[in-house]
Parts: C-alpha cells; sequence; structure tokens
C-alpha cells in the first residue's frame, strides 16, 4: 500500500474537498483520502502507481504539487478499523438514547426530553454519514445529508409548533422526576461517548475531534434538561421545559443546515 502526498494550495474549504473526491471517484486502487484543510494537504492511500492521482487532480487547476509517495503498513487501515468501531459504538449510544428520551418525553409531556432526543438523532446522522458514505460515491453521500437534514428539520418544526401550542395553551406541567432521571442516564451515556473518544489513539484527528465537540455540546445540553426538571418542580410551571426545548431545538436545526451543505 502507498502513500501519496499533495499540496494543494486553493484547497482551503468543503467545496474544493468534494470536488478533489467526485474526480478522484474516476480512478480504482484508491483506498483512503485523508484531507487536511488548514495545511492544504492531501494525502491519498492506493495501489499501483500515482500518476494516474496527480493527473486528475492536475486537472482541477487548484494549485496542486506532488510532495512524496512511500509505502505504508498495513497497520494504518487495522487502526482505521478500530476507530470505525469506536464510531459505530458512540452512533449507536447516540441512537439508543433518542429512543429512550423520545419515548420518555411523549410519557412524561417533556419538550426538553423529545428536544434533547432529537439533538441525539442530530449526532447519530453526522456519525451515520461520515460511515455509511466510506467507499461509496459522492453522490450517495449528498443524498444521505439531504435525507438526514431536511427530517431533522422537519422534527424541529413540528417541536417549535408544539412548543408554541403549549405555550398558549392549557396542559399539564410535564412530570419533572421523569425529566431528571432520564436526562442524567443520558448524561451518563455522554460522559461515557467522550471518554471514549478521549481514549482512542486518533483522537487529534480533524473528526475525532469534532465528535468529542458533538458530544462535549450534548453533556451540557443534558445539564440543561436537569435543571429544566428543577425548575419546573420549584417553580410549578413548565415555561423552563419549554425555554430549553426551544433553545435545543434551535441547536437542532442549525445541525441540520451543516449537514446539508454537505449535501450540496
Amino acid at each position: 500500500m502507498k502513500k501519496t502526498v499533495f499540496e494543494v494550495r486553493q484547497m482551503d474549504c468543503q467545496a474544493e474537498e468534494n470536488l478533489i473526491r467526485m474526480k478522484l471517484d474516476e480512478l480504482s486502487g484508491i483506498k483512503n483520502l485523508e484531507f487536511d484543510l488548514p495545511n492544504r494537504r492531501l494525502a491519498v492511500y492506493h495501489s499501483g502507481k500515482s500518476d494516474p492521482i496527480e493527473r486528475c487532480i492536475t486537472a482541477l487547476n487548484l494549485g496542486e504539487k506532488k510532495l512524496y509517495t512511500n509505502q505504508v503498513s498495513s497497520k494504518v487501515f487495522s487502526e482505521k478499523k478500530d476507530q470505525k468501531k469506536l464510531l459505530w459504538l458512540v452512533l449507536a449510544i447516540n441512537f439508543l438514547f433518542f429512543l429512550i428520551e423520545i419515548t420518555f418525553g411523549f410519557i412524561s409531556e417533556s419538550m426538553g426530553l423529545i428536544a434533547d432526543s432529537l439533538d441525539m438523532l442530530a449526532d447519530s446522522f453526522v456519525y451515520g454519514i461520515s460511515l455509511l458514505a466510506v467507499g461509496s460515491t459522492l453522490a450517495r453521500k449528498k443524498r444521505i445529508a439531504k435525507i438526514a437534514g431536511y427530517f431533522q428539520i422537519t422534527l424541529a418544526v413540528i417541536g417549535f409548533v408544539e412548543v408554541i401550542r403549549r405555550f398558549f395553551g392549557t396542559v399539564e406541567l410535564p412530570n419533572f422526576s421523569t425529566m431528571i432521571i432520564v436526562a442524567t442516564l443520558a448524561l451518563i451515556a455522554n460522559v461515557f461517548c467522550l471518554y471514549l473518544l478521549q481514549q482512542s489513539n486518533n483522537k487529534k484527528e480533524a473528526h475525532m475531534k469534532a465528535s468529542m465537540i458533538f458530544t462535549s455540546n450534548d453533556i451540557i445540553i443534558n445539564l440543561g434538561v436537569i435543571s429544566a426538571g428543577f425548575l419546573v418542580n420549584w417553580l410549578n410551571s413548565n415555561m423552563p421545559d419549554l425555554i430549553i426545548g426551544s433553545i435545543v431545538f434551535i441547536v437542532v436545526i442549525q445541525g441540520a443546515i451543516r449537514i446539508l451543505k454537505v449535501g450540496k
């Protein structure tokens, strides 16, 4: 297996990355692509000669220059398999707690739990898009991203409508104890996920850092839902639950917009 590294001076955002991926889809023998956008570097893991790869990148006129080609150990790919297993585990935990939180959110009449469940689902989409698109064409990756993004936005908008209905209507108080217990379990799950990600040998890679940021944000949201549960009980009002729900729905929509950008 060979690793060829290119400097691509005009590669500074996702648009150029997608353009290069699309162009290199034409070639066989490419095992993996690693993009370092801040340093404008591209590493291509491949079999065979690097000349066809260089010709494809040159055709894009992005100020490319081949830096070097060397042999790499198969250990590189075994590490990536371990990394994929870790991300699949984190995805599974997120999706499981999406199901738990949305179920108990409806049972307890808590918009905070329902919104938090959608945030967990959003993270599952992010991990899933990265993992399921490996080895797939760029067109498939775009289709997956669009479906995930629009689905998230639809759910979040429905959630906002329900928040407005509850704000102006007369509804029962959410069950604060269920809010606190379920959000605490989700908090424990996210702390465990963050621990697993931090123990990874690849934690310094860009997408692993992003995964840790997602999980850290989830922990903050979990703490928000727990706090809202205590406030519901203390104030005897559903306003804290509606406020935290609205905030998290906004976070979910922002995440969906980022996912849709992948689909462009």
